[in-house]
């Protein structure tokens, strides 16, 4: 049994302190994936919240340590709410701030799981022991899943080694509770040193060094929201970093009192960072591109784009509503739990979706399919079938269109072929070359109309106006469609975002609502036009560093300023 899977006591329940990394969701380790999936109750401040519960089982409650809107357990959930008051209150019934260590013993109370996730890990970036002796003295069952530590993941996201093959000593400082006798350690030592702070403390921190005995030229950086899209990294040396902070207009500022971590040391490979700063040199690093689909949809494009360092924001522009007169649906799927077809070919997840609302409503599973040949078209629409519980027979080798699968559909013969009839449920606008090409092959096709897409709901005005004054990097149209229906609900975006369309159809329809097209797919595939933006962004990073000037994303760039056509 997994120490993550320990039985929760019936009383006390049981608590695991998670440490859930520095930012980056993909540090977390795979056993605080598992703690997370059984846990009954979450307890963390809402930046932690944000990292770890999309792992959590569905309905988990909440707790927010930072006085979120959500400080009580999340109604709806079936587990009671918190009462969150302190018991010595004089005020009856008056509300009180509980500590951490109050909200996770009262959570734990009826036998409930609770993670207690903290930012970093445990035992280095968060002040956990105290909850831990509180639930020893309780009698509550623990345990700690360590995470990634700040001072350790965040230089390696910043490209700066700690250590070099001499094996330099490494020394690691909180600022906020470091003595003198402390800084005067560190100052003697000439190994490197990681400093915990806040930015506009990174003077101060640099003060004490150089107080205690480092030289000013002792080389340093500074960064900011590591392991994120946000991250940010500063080269300076002791005695200049404030001057260039100043500089780069960080400080002053109302967000100095963010968290940073400060890297000291001649070892710690500092001078290298343009070479071995992996995370902020990825192609689009920190570029906030618009998705015109739904999250369904745009699952494995918006992971592409991660991968390149993007920020990906869906905005639906279509609504997928029932088609206006079901019976032709009805009698489609009657006919096919009687045997009417040989084939159905599936076009899209929402073509999956409509016969699957169907069969349940019909008290219908993934069995009626059984004798029958399944064909999808994309990746997307397969994993909707297996998720549905039926693997398709066919998938385009090739491209993943209507023509990819007409390139693989096999002839009708009447040999090895008992029954001549395809099943199509299709979008009310779907095109004729599918239906023509199985006409060609020798098929019957009954093409059903499964749904209707409609223009969807304008998106809340601050995405509106973040299209429109140039929030967005870049925006990629998948379609001709969602061209003209992110114009219509949303606006035109501004001239500064990049506008990546998938093939020369949909550039066409750009163009013509006033959009110059930056970047084109060689090949219809929204793979490839993430893949051709992340191409554009590593030239145009490339083009930046080469003339000497500072990398920056398209929506930082002087609104209204003049740009250079380039097209992929």
């Amino acid at each position: 049994m997994s120490p993550t899977t320990l039985p929760a006591g019936l009383d006390h329940g049981h608590v695991t302190f998670l440490g859930a990394g520095p930012g980056d969701p993909g540090l977390l380790t795979l056993r605080a994936v598992e703690a997370l999936a059984t846990a009954d109750v979450l307890v963390a401040e809402g930046d932690v919240l944000d990292v770890v519960r999309q792992h959590a089982r569905h309905g988990v409650a909440e707790v927010h340590t930072d006085g979120g809107p959500s400080s009580d357990l999340v109604p709806g959930t079936g587990t009671p709410q918190l009462a969150v008051v302190d018991g010595a209150s004089t005020t009856a019934g008056a509300p009180a701030v509980r500590d951490a260590a109050h909200l996770v013993m009262e959570a734990a109370r009826g036998g409930r799981r609770v993670v207690r996730a903290v930012s970093g890990d445990p035992g280095l970036d968060a002040y956990a022991a105290e909850e831990m002796l509180a639930c020893a003295r309780a009698g509550v069952p623990f345990e700690v899943v360590p995470g990634v530590a700040a001072a350790v993941g965040v230089p390696a996201y910043a490209g700066v080694p700690l250590r070099d093959a001499e094996g330099a000593d490494v020394r690691f400082v909180d600022a906020r509770t470091a003595s003198d006798r402390c800084w005067s350690e560190v100052g003697a030592s000439d190994g490197t040193v990681v400093v915990s702070t806040t930015l506009d403390s990174v003077g101060a921190a640099a003060g004490e060094l150089v107080s205690a005995g480092r030289k000013p030229d002792t080389p340093m950086t500074v960064t900011v929201a590591g392991t994120t899209t946000r991250q940010r990294t500063w080269t300076a040396t002791l005695g200049t970093i404030a001057q260039t902070l100043k500089q780069a207009k960080v400080l002053p500022s109302p967000d100095g009192g963010r968290p940073v971590i400060v890297v000291v040391g001649e070892r710690s490979a500092a001078a290298q960072r343009d070479q071995l700063s992996w995370f902020e040199n990825k192609p689009l690093f920190g570029w906030k591109v618009l998705v015109p689909r739904t999250k369904e949809q745009a699952a494995s494009l918006s992971d592409q784009l991660r991968s390149y360092g993007a920020v990906p924001h869906e905005v639906p522009t279509i609504a997928v509503e029932p088609p206006r007169t079901p019976q032709q649906m009805e009698r489609a799927v009657k006919g096919l739990v009687t045997g009417r077809y040989e084939w159905i070919a599936f076009t899209s997840v929402n073509a999956v979706k409509a016969v699957r609302e169907k069969f349940e409503e019909y008290g219908l599973d993934a069995r009626a399919f059984a004798g029958i040949k399944v064909a999808a078209v994309g990746e997307q629409t397969a994993r909707a079938l297996v998720a549905f519980g039926v693997k398709p027979d066919l998938v385009p080798s090739g491209e993943q269109s209507a023509a990819g699968l007409l390139e693989d559909w096999p002839p009708y013969d009447p040999v090895f072929d008992p029954i001549d009839r395809v099943f199509l449920p299709r979008a009310d606008i779907a095109t004729e070359t599918l239906v023509a090409g199985l006409i060609e092959l020798g098929w019957e096709v009954d093409d059903v109309t499964a749904y209707r897409t409609v223009r969807a709901s304008p998106p809340p005005a601050e995405t509106r106006e973040a299209i429109k004054g140039g929030g967005f990097d870049a925006v990629l149209f998948t379609s001709s469609s969602t061209v003209r229906n992110l114009v219509g609900i949303a606006g035109k975006p501004h001239n500064v975002t990049v506008i990546a369309c998938i093939g020369p159809a949909t550039a066409k329809t750009a163009e013509e609502h006033g959009l110059r097209v930056d970047v084109m797919a060689p090949e219809p595939s929204v793979h490839k036009l993430a893949e051709a933006l992340a191409d554009f962004g590593l030239r145009r990073r490339a083009a930046a560093v080469e003339s000497g000037d500072a990398v920056t994303r398209p929506s930082e760039r002087r609104p209204g300023a003049r740009r250079r056509r380039t097209t992929t």
